[in-house]
């Protein structure tokens, strides 16, 4: 080949789902993000699913990145719901005992 290389081959392999491997990221980010950050790790979290199941989906390679990203991003969305309603019931409570 004249010494140049071939950027375009790929061995004949399907290209990897772009969706997939946004899903992992997004559920990775947003897993860390759950405990403290709950209003970015919701947010994150479903466009997590979104992604994770379009990739899921698609006829190319990834469904393993796909899936892992699903299931990130549908644990991180379980500490976050905790903190909020533990935050409301904690905050509400204070409202009830001081109009009393």
């Amino acid at each position: 080949m004249n010494g140049q290389i071939d950027m375009n081959n790929n061995n004949g392999q399907q290209p990897v789902s772009g969706c997939a491997i946004a899903s992992l990221v997004l559920g990775i980010v947003a897993l860390l993000t759950s405990c403290c950050f709950y209003y970015i790790s919701i947010p994150l979290a479903v466009i997590g699913i979104i992604l994770g199941i379009v990739g899921i989906k698609s006829q190319k390679r990834g469904k393993g990145m796909g899936i892992a990203g699903l299931v990130c991003s549908l644990v991180s969305i379980a500490p976050a719901v905790f903190i909020i309603v533990t935050g409301s019931a904690i905050l509400g409570s204070d409202a009830l005992s001081s109009l009393q």
